[in-house]
């Protein structure tokens, strides 16, 4: 309570002094009043009136607070905006865009920058970590402006240009084997021999399957199937048995395995039901079965200590789910490019959905929701998730160093079990901070980002306030973003008692 009371007064402190400084910067009847039109003077006192220009910017900032209280009433007025609408109005229509168009890419950057800054660590001096850090850096200091013009022109114009003619050239196939097998070999790593084992057995495979998808076609009607799925499956049940548990609990492992079956059994069952209406109940629906199976076929496989075995077999369940949904949205990719509205141009370079679009069809429509995030996920992704890496990788190696790291190994424990058990845990109490900002950060929108791909979210508000002196849109977007600000402070303040109980009050 003495936290939320501190925050509170911090909230209404910041917004009373960003209020008085925004009022007195700027004059909003500056054009008005050097204007030669007949009517200025008379424009001059209606806006004055309107926007209450008479009272002093202190004074004035109360009659706003007031309109704002109002919410504890259930009559929230954050006023006018200078168009004449209502500035609740339009904060309310940008938040969704904003957090459909930047948390998708937080996710993934905070996903795959603490996955690589952990490998990266625990490979410390070798190829792969030499070779993320530059990559790391190079990113890090890419111009965002840039940077979507580039995927633009390569990601949205040349790939849609390919797909008028799907065949990977000879020189692409091989430079995006040879990527592979250079990528894979630093990844797994080992002495020469095996590097060069892994690089060869990476870079053939991926050339072969590159020049085999375009021999089918598969470019322009891509699908994965229940074998692919079910092989796909078997991997991420060994894959993350071992990352959870280890392969030595068989309980687990065997778990996982068995969903890995039920997935293959029940696809066709799966995508029948995905296609009937009420698309929400039937997700849900999924969901529940699916992490019911889980739960069912972890007590079955796990006499004791079922917790460990639980928690894998579900996160397995859940990743083969997203497989089955991936392969339906790939079944809809052929039908929903040859629509008239996409012509065989699927990729967007602007706009947030395509107006020319039927309407009635969730996956033609949810598809194409998708297909404009692409590109400025991938651009915002790519700019934000060197700094996970970087972060991630410096915090792990601190870890790695501490006392009770040697005691853990010193006790036989395997590495498998002191890193993810022991060092993981307490590499993330740095890094909370970091991922409850940018969290905080979503809601504020992308400006460089929203203008380029031409998205309308608080980005965009936030920048009309501030070119058109529109004091109360700003101040709307402004309590917005420092009230998630300041609860994001709060939320980490908690998280850091869950990862470190000695951090808790009175312990």
């Amino acid at each position: 309570m003495r936290r939320l009371s501190a925050l509170i007064v911090i909230l209404f402190g910041s917004s009373f002094i960003i209020y008085n400084l925004s009022a007195i910067s700027g004059d909003p009847l500056e054009a008005l009043r050097i204007s030669q039109d007949p009517n200025a003077a008379q424009q001059i006192i209606t806006l004055t009136r309107e926007l209450q220009l008479d009272v002093p910017p202190p004074l004035r900032y109360f009659l706003w607070l007031k309109g704002v209280l109002g919410a504890f009433v259930g009559q929230v007025d954050f006023g006018m905006t200078r168009d004449a609408q209502s500035v609740t109005a339009a904060v309310a229509a940008a938040i969704p865009t904003t957090i459909r168009l930047v948390v998708g890419a937080t996710v993934i950057a905070i996903i795959l920058g603490i996955t690589i800054g952990i490998v990266t660590a625990l490979r410390q001096y070798s190829r792969f970590d030499y070779a993320m850090t530059f990559f790391a850096f190079l990113l890090f200091s890419l111009p965002i402006f840039w940077f979507a013009v580039l995927l633009k022109q390569y990601l949205a114009i040349g790939f849609n240009n390919f797909l008028a003619e799907p065949q990977v050239s000879p020189p692409w196939v091989i430079g995006l084997g040879l990527a592979s097998g250079l990528f894979w070999g630093s990844v797994i790593g080992g002495d020469r021999r095996k590097v060069i084992t892994i690089f060869a057995v990476a870079a053939s495979t991926t050339s072969s399957l590159i020049w085999l998808m375009g021999a089918i076609d598969w470019f322009r009607n891509p699908g994965l199937g229940p074998i692919v799925i079910f092989g796909a499956s078997v991997g991420i049940a060994f894959a993350i048995t071992h990352l959870s548990t280890g392969l030595t609990v068989k309980s687990a492992l065997r778990s996982s395995l068995a969903m890995a079956v039920l997935g293959l059994v029940a696809y066709y069952p799966t995508q029948w039901v995905l296609d009937q209406d009420g698309h929400l109940l039937n997700f849900i629906l999924l969901g529940v079965v699916t992490i019911g199976l889980a739960v069912g076929v972890s007590f079955v496989f796990a006499k004791i200590d079922r917790g460990p075995v639980i928690r894998t077999t579900i996160l397995t369940s859940i990743l083969i789910a997203g497989l089955i949904l991936v392969d339906k949205f790939m079944q809809t990719w052929g039908p929903y490019m040859s629509t008239d509205a996409v012509n065989f141009r699927p990729v967007p370079t602007v706009g947030q959905v395509n107006d020319l679009l039927e309407p009635g069809n969730f996956w033609f429509t949810t598809l194409d929701i998708l297909m404009h995030m692409f590109l400025p996920t991938v651009a915002l992704t790519l700019i934000s998730f060197a700094g996970y890496i970087r972060y991630s990788r410096g915090s792990l190696l601190e870890v790695l160093n501490q006392d009770y790291i040697r005691t853990a190994r010193a006790k036989g424990l395997t590495e498998r079990t002191v890193i993810m058990r022991h060092a993981f845990r307490n590499t993330m109490i740095p890094l909370t901070t970091l991922m409850v900002v940018d969290f905080a950060g979503i809601i504020g929108g992308a400006i460089i980002t929203e203008r380029i791909f031409g998205w309308v979210g608080m980005g965009t508000l936030f920048n009309q306030a501030i070119n058109s002196m529109d004091l109360n849109l700003l101040m709307g977007v402004f309590l917005v973003t420092a009230t998630m600000s300041v609860l994001a402070n709060l939320a980490a303040d908690l998280l850091y008692s869950v990862l470190d109980p000695r951090i808790r009050v009175g312990k």
